[in-house]
């Protein structure tokens, strides 16, 4: 059906339907599919999780992967994908990724996820691409092309500025205009712009008072007027606080069901005058777009061995080789006795947990690939418990085995527990007994190769006990093959850093401002993330940003400049086929306001046989010169010099030329800005330095210490409420430590999940089971009114289920 029968089907459809069912479309049938209309012919859609692999649900529903999904490709997290800084790899994952939805009549896959990585804690930072907005969206938009090639609508989100799990469905993020624009909305915006994402998802949290699904100056005045976005908003799962409001901002589609609760507040809200009929067309006209487009998607039964090699290719791009010592690698063969120490050798940490956890077809740990090697394999010991605690007998092992070897393969990383949805790190340090082997192992070996596992930076105190270092991040189910590939130097490793690896988390501008812990985030450091701040103060990393080493060596040569095009030849010096990241930077020298010292702006990746020079031309960004004037509202380039430097990253920029701009020149920027932003020294931001930045006074942080709960309030919140609400949280907590005790990290972390619950969502989560006047009653019951809670809660009951 060409595009003009589809907008006179859209029309036809809206303009037959009554009120109740147009209200009815804008909420879900159940946990992962629209409402149909059967007797105008619209069908229901099924949108469902997928960030890096499908996890459709074939029997009970939920958003924190407790209930098993069907088989699917466990494909590479974001976090580990930016690493090979590759377009068209991210392009190909999507591709698959699509496919796999098509082949199980999924129209929306949700993600890719490209919040920015403002601290390492994050719990969800594995989802998520890089530090660097730029990068962000670049890997972002090339993989919602691939998906999007299949049929299917990918699913961009959160938007915007979820930067921490804690509290996250009701804390609001305090953050200056110019920071939301040029970081946190920046990698959106390109996404939008080159990925054309059918679909959006809302963040959880507030954005600076408002939430997210709910704010117009998100969700209309930047995403659909400035950006020109004409594709579909829906709420995260439980993500809705006012159906109206988030209506009048632009959202169409309320998820999980609400049982018709909230379509009756639509339906009245027409009625009364609260909300003109006309926006309510223009939410059902967007949704009924992207049921056209992807109702009827359907696709080939999945190859699930040509999949799975897509998986292993992907895995293989994105490793980053960090230490390579004396050349330890590649393996030698001959005359090196080899053993593997480390339990996740054999029993890989390969994705994350949460709504992004998959069921993978098949999985290939490491330790099997490499018994059935050429190498001279003389043993393999766990050598810790994965999830923490003192085992003097595995250490011993260890360290026996050690001394019997010539080169020892330690495998480290971050335990299941540590990285999901719902909950952030409580440090950046690997477990103690992991870093307490490798002291012990050094004293009886010096050729140590450590293999990480991980989503997000760690500290690295064994750096100077070992030899060699290779970060897999979460490679997915191929990730024990691709790991042996890149060791035995089957593939010469490209990968390079998406994030800055700090020495300590001292270090890291964020770090006395995060959490926020109960109303607010406050985003003091302000566009000062990542090696904005670190090259800016010019403090030591322990890997910068762009960092990666590769068994062969590269020479820049001959960069030139004209309009926005960088021209550069490289040359491979070494003995070996490689492929180099090539970065541009752009300084700016005359800028009169507050300013990083370079941001990433261009990038390419280019592969080299031995002794092979090519030329290589990379366009800098539409935003490349420009910063965002919060007093006129407006990107602008100011006049003057700016550096643009190329290299292998921001802290290796190998040639560097000065351009002269004409610009628009600045008249107030800067003015009364305090001196802390202007030198980078934001650790310790005073409050009244901060609210000069905002241009407001900050917001209450913290909750009222004895209230009574209601529907906004989170669960949390019950450790100030009655007897009985304090009763509750606490023993909440006995689960989650008890969960701990029993060595179920995932179970645990999701105990805690449910304090940041707030308690409206226990209708909205619940699929409408719990009705409004059953939570109203529980309210009553957590506040101490247990006798007239509890009858009201059984009138309502019985009310629900004799309807």
């Amino acid at each position: 059906m060409n595009s003009e029968k589809l907008i006179k089907q859209k029309n036809d459809w809206i303009m037959e339907m009554t009120l109740e069912e147009k209200a009815s479309l804008m909420s879900g049938a159940n946990f992962w599919n629209t409402k149909s209309i059967d007797r105008l012919g619209i069908p229901s859609i099924m949108l469902t999780d997928g960030p890096h692999g499908l996890r459709k649900q074939g029997g009970k529903a939920d958003h924190l992967g407790l209930n098993k999904s069907l088989p699917a490709t466990c494909f590479p997290t974001a976090a580990t994908l930016a690493n090979s800084w590759d377009e068209e790899l991210l392009n190909e994952v999507g591709e698959y990724l699509g496919k796999e939805a098509a082949a199980e009549n999924v129209s929306v896959l949700l993600g890719p996820g490209l919040n920015l990585k403002r601290n390492p804690l994050c719990g969800r930072n594995f989802e998520y691409f890089s530090e660097d907005p730029f990068l962000s969206g670049k890997m972002a938009g090339a993989m919602i092309r691939g998906i999007q090639s299949q049929g299917v609508s990918a699913c961009a989100k959160h938007f915007a500025v979820n930067s921490q799990e804690r509290n996250r469905m009701q804390v609001d993020e305090i953050v200056d205009e110019r920071a939301l624009r040029e970081l946190y909305l920046e990698g959106f915006r390109i996404a939008v712009n080159e990925g054309h994402p059918k679909s959006i998802m809302t963040s959880y949290n507030k954005v600076n008072g408002t939430y997210a699904n709910e704010n117009t100056h998100l969700l209309l005045d930047i995403l659909r007027e400035e950006w020109g976005y004409q594709g579909f908003v829906v709420t995260d799962w439980g993500g809705n606080n006012d159906r109206v409001a988030g209506l009048k901002a632009g959202n169409a589609l309320e998820m999980p069901s609400t049982d018709g609760i909230t379509d009756d507040e639509i339906v009245q809200a027409v009625k009364n005058g609260q909300l003109k009929e006309e926006v309510l067309d223009e939410r059902v006209s967007e949704l009924l777009q992207l049921v056209q487009e992807t109702g009827h998607v359907t696709g080939d039964p999945v190859q699930v061995e040509n999949h799975h090699e897509m998986a292993v290719r992907a895995a293989r791009k994105s490793m980053v080789l960090l230490k390579n010592e004396d050349e330890i690698l590649p393996l030698k063969v001959k005359g090196n006795r080899v053993a593997v120490i480390g339990d996740f050798a054999d029993n890989p940490r390969y994705q994350g947990a949460g709504s992004s956890l998959i069921e993978p077809t098949k999985l290939v740990d490491f330790l099997s690939v490499f018994k059935n090697s050429q190498y001279d394999f003389i043993g393999y010991e766990k050598g810790y418990d994965r999830l923490g605690g003192t085992d003097e007998n595995l250490l011993s092992k260890a360290v026996q085995l050690a001394e019997k070897a010539d080169t020892l393969l330690l495998f480290m990383g971050l335990d299941e527990g540590s990285e999901a949805e719902g909950v952030d790190r409580v440090h950046m340090r690997l477990a103690m007994n992991q870093n307490r082997l490798v002291k012990a192992l050094s004293k009886v070996s010096k050729s140590i190769i450590v293999v990480l596992a991980g989503g997000s930076p760690i500290e690295c105190p064994f750096y100077d006990q070992v030899k060699g270092i290779l970060h897999g991040y979460l490679p997915g189910q191929g990730g024990g093959q691709a790991i042996y590939d890149v060791l035995s130097g089957d593939y010469n490793p490209s990968g390079k850093l998406a994030e800055t690896y700090p020495v300590k988390y001292e270090d890291v501008p964020s770090a006395s401002y995060y959490p926020g812990m109960e109303l607010t985030s406050e985003h003091r450091e302000s566009i000062y993330i990542g090696y904005r701040y670190y090259d800016k103060r010019g403090m030591k990393v322990r890997f910068p940003f762009g960092f990666g080493l590769s068994y062969t060596s590269f020479r820049y040569l001959d960069m030139t400049i004209e309009d926005n095009t960088v021209s550069v030849s490289i040359e491979n010096t070494g003995a070996l086929y490689g492929e180099e990241i090539i970065q541009v930077y752009v300084e700016p020298l005359d800028r009169k306001v507050f300013h990083a010292p370079r941001e990433l702006k261009a990038f390419a990746k280019v592969g080299l046989n031995p002794g092979e020079i090519k030329k290589v031309l990379m366009t800098i960004s539409d935003h490349g010169f420009a910063y965002y004037n919060d007093a006129t509202m407006e990107w602008r380039v100011e006049s003057g010099r700016y550096k643009i430097g190329v290299g292998s990253s921001s802290r290796d920029i190998k040639l560097w030329e000065t351009v002269n701009l004409g610009g628009q020149e600045k008249k107030a920027d800067g003015q009364g800005i305090p001196s802390a932003y202007e030198e980078g020294l934001v650790h310790n931001v005073s409050s009244e330095d901060f609210e000069m930045l905002l241009g407001r006074p900050l917001p209450d942080a913290k909750w009222a210490k004895s209230k009574v709960l209601g529907k906004g309030d989170v669960l949390d919140q019950m450790k100030y409420g009655s007897f009985l609400a304090r009763g509750l949280h606490r023993f909440i907590h006995l689960v989650n430590r008890f969960l701990k005790w029993r060595k179920r990290p995932i179970a645990a972390n999701n105990v805690l999940f449910v304090l940041a619950l707030p308690i409206r969502s226990l209708s909205r989560m619940s699929g409408g089971r719990i009705d409004m006047k059953m939570l109203d009653s529980i309210i009553d019951i957590l506040n101490g009114k247990v006798l007239v809670g509890s009858g009201s809660l059984i009138k309502a009951t019985i009310k629900k289920l004799f309807k």
